[in-house]
């Protein structure tokens, strides 16, 4: 322990003194501001995109995504699958080597290896990391990480699962060197050494983190020059959202992601066009964003707090989805940034994310007619029906209150906090509720298994308790589909199931939305909303 503290403050003192030199204003450094803060630099732990975005810049994998979500080479030069889809086998880059650090021999970086992986992967699988990524390896084989030499990793599941590949390119499976974090232990949190395009230089937590140029970076641009361009980047932690705001404006932050509802109408218009009077010195960059908001039914008979709720009525829940304008409610309360959600379940931006077919769209006809059905005409003795959401939504939940009043339908609409609302969710303790649900990995499946019936929460995702033996039999078939097409299709097959059973509410596919600074160039956006640098330049005054 004693070892460590030394070790630690001579870091201390050695980053400090070097970091003057760094933090130069000719230099050329990217500058964002984080107002949640970073808890840790540990890859094991980037769950969030707060810390998902600045590990992207320290560590690599052995693959990663291109803009396009294609899984391509990254440490991995190759991978080959075998076993019917059951075993993987990576081989791994002669040429890639950890950040110059105290610790290693000479101060130099050494090679990355197979055993480095085998290290890494299963430091994520033991119970004493507690890492929140650990269930990207359910699916593992006991001891089915191994390095088979120094230069092959082989990686054995239990059963196919087409989507590991996606798995493997979260930042969980960052490679680390096994003497640096075993030094540090817990501390390697604010001590860490990866691979990637920019090194740890100096963190003062609430304050600043600054990250610089790694001069022995493997990737190379088309041209074959040395990535990353930038020299520096530089992170503050200011937490009122104004403020940022204000800074970005003054030219001292070089980006912002999202929209803040104090700055929403100023900066873009009613059509989602950036504002006139910034176009000389900010770009908008827009595009899908892997979330789907919707509205949530559940169904499951043993868990429904009244037996009589109008939730378990199929036609209710498809007068619903009829019964409101999707296109207004974007337009009004969302400064149409993101796009209706008349597709399904599956959101734009993912390859299998099919518009040829299409679910619910605003008709008022067939909302009346559904009621007559279900035997609740102009919703004459339909019980009120309760949806429960955080205030963040407030507005879009009001929304449809109103839109739905028209035809009788009576919306309670009940404010829970956070913390006490997800809880609910996951424990099936509300009827109808207000969720949304990111990508973890770039495949639809990660949207479909919310509805497979072994998912059934809280043990699992599938938080509305569907049950369709149809769709549990495509969803089966489709992990055996190593064609990418075979599967896309069964895919948007069991889209279609959900929708026609209405088990959800639809309500948007989000979009990234993000602004820069006139002066940055190559500056890219994906569907992940992954922050990559190693390709932006800064043009300077």
């Amino acid at each position: 322990m004693r070892i460590k503290i030394i070790l630690s403050f001579l870091l201390m003192v050695f980053y400090s003194s070097c970091y003057n030199e760094t933090n130069v204003s000719n230099k050329n450094v990217f500058r964002y501001n984080e107002s949640k803060g970073i808890a840790s630099l540990d890859p094991a732990y980037a769950k969030s995109q707060v810390l998902i975005w600045p590990t992207n810049q320290l560590y690599n994998g052995l693959v990663q995504m291109d803009n396009q979500l294609n899984i391509k080479a990254c440490i991995a030069k190759k991978w080959e699958i075998n076993d019917y889809g059951k075993e993987y086998r990576f081989f791994i880059r002669n040429d890639v080597r950890f950040h110059n650090h105290i610790l290693f021999e000479n101060g130099q970086g050494r090679k990355v290896n197979a055993k480095d992986f085998e290290y890494s992967l299963n430091r994520i699988i033991d119970p004493k990391t507690a890492s929140p990524g650990a269930w990207i390896f359910n699916n593992v084989s006991e001891n089915g990480i191994k390095a088979l030499n120094d230069s092959v990793l082989q990686i054995q599941l239990k059963r196919p699962f087409p989507a590991f590949l996606g798995l493997l390119t979260m930042q969980y499976c960052s490679v680390l060197p096994r003497e640096i974090v075993e030094e540090f232990g817990v501390d390697f949190r604010n001590n860490p050494v990866g691979t990637g395009p920019f090194q740890f230089k100096i963190w003062k937590e609430n304050e600043k983190l600054v990250l610089v140029k790694n001069p022995n970076y493997f990737e190379k641009d088309s041209l074959g020059n040395n990535l990353p361009y930038l020299d520096a980047i530089s992170i503050t932690f200011i937490n009122d959202k104004q403020s940022e705001f204000l800074e970005f404006l003054n030219g001292k932050i070089d980006f912002i992601s999202g929209l803040n509802a104090a700055n929403k109408d100023e900066l873009i218009t009613k059509n989602g066009k950036l504002n006139p009077k910034y176009c000389d010195q900010i770009k908008m960059i827009n595009q899908p964003y892997l979330n789907t908001e919707y509205l949530g039914f559940l169904l499951d008979t043993a868990k429904v707090k009244t037996k009589a709720s109008p939730v378990l009525n199929k036609k209710i829940r498809q007068a619903i989805n009829y019964g409101f304008d999707r296109k207004k409610m974007m337009k009004y309360l969302r400064n149409n940034v993101g796009t209706p959600a008349i597709n399904g379940f599956i959101p734009k931006g993912l390859p299998s994310f099919s518009d040829e077919f299409v679910g619910y769209t605003y008709n008022p006809d067939k909302t009346r007619k559904l009621l007559i059905e279900a035997g609740f005409p102009n919703g004459v003795g339909l019980p009120s029906i309760t949806l429960t959401t955080t205030s963040d939504y407030l507005d879009l939940c009001e929304y449809i209150q109103q839109e739905l009043a028209q035809y009788g339908i009576d919306i309670n609409i009940e404010i829970s906090t956070g913390a006490i609302f997800r809880d609910m969710v996951a424990n099936s303790k509300i009827n109808f509720f207000r969720g949304s649900w990111i990508a973890d990995y770039p495949d639809a499946e990660n949207y479909l298994t919310l509805f497979y019936s072994k998912n059934f929460s809280p043990s699992g995702p599938n938080y509305t308790h569907y049950f369709n033996a149809e769709y549990d039999k495509l969803y089966e078939k489709a992990m055996l589909a190593v064609n990418d097409s075979i599967r896309y299709s069964i895919y948007n097959k069991m889209n279609r199931l959900i929708i026609d059973d209405a088990v959800i509410v639809p309500l948007y596919y989000d979009e990234v939305i993000r602004f820069v600074n006139d002066g940055i160039v190559g500056f890219e956006s994906n569907p992940m909303n992954l922050l990559n640098l190693k390709r932006v330049k800064k043009q300077l005054n």
